[in-house]
């Protein structure tokens, strides 16, 4: 089956295209929008020419399983996820094309802030703890190997950048910043850092570590905090096999660091018009598969047949 890196749905309205995802409008349902994962593939904020097939069915479903098991694992959690439903109205040939890889999710007002949470130190954690002993500014302990586990998990925002642009790291305490007011930062960190555990603990009985995630959040005109967007997906997360894993090496993966570790090899970290070769695309969805099926108990071909 080919990549689908192009979404178009004649019969919605698109609102906006991100480097994965489309966002339609449902002309009948003002309060309800269609989140659309593409199977494209970014890597240092650029986007590849080619993209990975079924990669957006497989994040869509993975973050649904997460967005109904979380509420129940932190009570009073929200969540922006409505159905998996294709929206009536949408043309039988549209339907086929979107199925598996499209949520309907509330419409919210979204927070410009990336809740980044770490449980491992790792990536650009790691650089900074080797140059400074530091991550986002917060001082660690002396010593620390590479992918070793934090005393606890570490709340590590970042900004959410404008397209074209690239996020920036953010000490904790500035935060607040970028979302306008501490009462909200404080919550959102708090909501970070409980769903971090509650996830990591679930992954682990799995057989995955989750070393880092990035969630991102929203509120209503009441003020209510929900999860929105991906959650603890291969794209948004750093996922490793427990049973490979090492202390002071680089860890195997489940998520796109595969592809990101190809690109650095070949010297073409953040060069637009690359094209993934055809045994990395392959690989690579192999690995997200993996994921799913160690992190749902299904194979993707089973959880995506139809009922």
């Amino acid at each position: 089956m080919a990549a689908l890196t192009t979404i178009d749905l004649p019969s919605l309205q698109k609102m906006a295209s991100g480097k994965v995802r489309d966002l339609f409008s449902l002309p009948d349902d003002p309060d309800t929008l269609l989140f659309v994962a593409s199977d494209r593939l970014s890597a240092f904020d650029v986007v590849m020419t080619n993209g990975i097939p079924n990669k957006g069915a497989i994040l869509t479903l993975i973050s649904a399983h997460w967005f109904r098991l979380l509420p129940e694992r932190i009570p009073g959690l929200r969540t922006h996820f409505i159905s998996l439903d294709v929206p009536a109205g949408v043309g039988p040939a549209e339907a086929c094309a979107i199925r598996n890889r499209s949520m309907q999710v509330r419409k919210l007002e979204v927070l410009k802030i990336e809740a980044i949470v770490r449980g491992y130190i790792t990536g650009s954690a790691w650089k900074e703890y080797q140059a400074k002993g530091t991550v986002h500014g917060l001082a660690m302990p002396e010593g620390m190997q590479l992918g070793q586990k934090f005393p606890e998990a570490i709340y590590t925002p970042s900004t959410k950048a404008d397209a074209g642009a690239h996020d920036e790291n953010i000490h904790p305490r500035d935060a607040w910043r970028e979302i306008g007011d501490k009462e909200t930062a404080d919550k959102v960190e708090g909501l970070a850092l409980a769903i971090y555990d509650a996830a990591a603990a679930y992954a682990e009985e799995r057989g995955i570590i989750i070393a880092d995630t990035k969630f991102e959040f929203a509120r209503d005109w009441e003020g209510n905090i929900y999860l929105a967007d991906e959650v603890l997906t291969p794209d948004s997360s750093r996922f490793w096999p427990k049973d490979g894993y090492e202390l002071g090496k680089e860890q195997d993966s489940f998520d796109k660091q595969y592809v990101r570790n190809w690109l650095i090899r070949e010297g073409l970290e953040a060069k637009e018009g690359v094209a993934i070769p055809e045994d990395i695309v392959q690989a690579t969805s192999d690995k997200y598969k993996d994921a799913f099926y160690k992190l749902t108990g299904k194979t993707f071909e089973a959880a995506a047949a139809p009922s």
